[in-house]
């Protein structure tokens, strides 16, 4: 099986903007629904941001809606988080995922089949 590689994270003041990237070295997953999650410190693991396989649709977990935006250009093979007016509340590892696109909850990380390792996000107040 696949994995998925994130980049694009570090530490970064609150208010201020990062953008991670998720690719799929030997893989594309062209068709695959793709997500990303975020894992706190003490926390469980929150649902981010989900793309459909086209880019057609998207959705937002209520703690970021508004101010990230997820997109993805399959011709690149790579999916992006674009993260604007940071919090410190949005200090976690994020995470990027795929899965089959079957019937399923796209926020419900049970359904992904494929992970990335994880990045670290740090926002400073």
């Amino acid at each position: 099986q696949g994995r998925l590689v994130e980049s694009g994270g570090g530490l970064v003041q609150a208010g201020g903007s990062l953008r991670l990237s998720c690719t799929a070295p030997g893989n594309n997953y062209y068709t695959y629904i793709k997500a990303w999650f975020r894992r706190a410190p003490g926390k469980d693991r929150e649902f981010v941001a989900a793309i459909s396989w086209n880019g057609g649709r998207t959705y937002y977990g209520d703690a970021v809606k508004g101010r990230v935006t997820i997109s993805r250009d399959n011709t690149k093979n790579t999916m992006t988080l674009q993260m604007n007016d940071l919090e410190p509340g949005d200090t976690a590892v994020y995470y990027c995922a795929a899965r089959r696109p079957v019937a399923g909850d796209d926020s419900e990380a049970d359904q992904y089949d494929v992970w990335g390792q994880g990045i670290q996000v740090t926002v400073s107040s």
